[in-house]
């Protein structure tokens, strides 16, 4: 098996899905608008700078599962993927994914973003394998807790190591595409990593290490 793994936001998508999802609860008043999107943008910012302290953020991005029971939740989804996600898509993206698929190898999305968000995502690009940020979930309510070890920086690779070791599996010859500095730790852990529109920090270690830089935009 060649593994070809995938950063999601900013790399396979135009945007940010986790940020997204905050701005959609702010627009359909399922939160606090103003405290909520001060917040949700302040996160970003930190997240960007590389300074997030990622515990910190769940708790605040965890929260809102925690006060709406399941059935609403995913109702809510399903209107966010249509107004926020499916927008985000690039052409380019999925002609990226369908060329590492004609050449037989096994694709898998690592993301810091909640399985919540993330997972119809996944879908809609058709790859099976997602690692992701678990929320905790206790008799079918999600607690607004984390279950385990987020996928954020050098969590990426604890996740990923403990799926190659529950598969039998190896990173022998494969691929991670991200755009972030903050994916550093996987980056240097492939044979193929590969700078996606990436952030400026990003740009100039790929540049000094001889990585390979690529655009899905436009």
């Amino acid at each position: 098996m060649t593994l070809a793994i995938f950063d999601l936001d900013n790399t396979l998508l135009a945007g940010d899905s986790d940020h997204a999802w905050g701005e959609f609860l702010v627009e359909e008043s399922i939160v606090d608008a103003e405290e909520y999107r001060q917040a949700n943008d302040r996160f970003y910012e930190e997240y960007l700078n590389g300074e997030l302290d990622i515990m910190r953020y769940l708790s605040f991005a965890l929260q809102p599962l925690a006060r709406h029971d399941t059935e609403q939740l995913l109702a809510w989804r399903e209107q966010f993927v249509a107004k926020k996600i499916q927008p985000m898509m690039l052409a380019k993206a999925k002609e990226l994914l369908d060329s590492h698929r004609a050449d037989g190898h096994t694709l898998m999305i690592i993301t810091a973003t909640n399985r919540f968000v993330t997972e119809p995502v996944a879908k809609l690009l058709d790859i099976d394998h997602l690692i992701a940020t678990e929320p905790e979930m206790v008799n079918g309510r999600y607690t607004g807790e984390v279950a385990g070890v987020p996928s954020f920086q050098d969590g990426k690779v604890t996740r990923l190591n403990d799926w190659l070791e529950s598969t039998g599996e190896s990173l022998e010859g494969a691929w991670f595409y991200s755009d972030s500095h903050n994916d550093a730790p996987l980056l240097r852990k492939v044979e193929n990593p590969v700078a996606v529109d990436p952030d400026p920090t990003l740009e100039n270690m790929a540049k000094e290490n001889g990585w390979k830089i690529m655009s899905l935009r436009g």
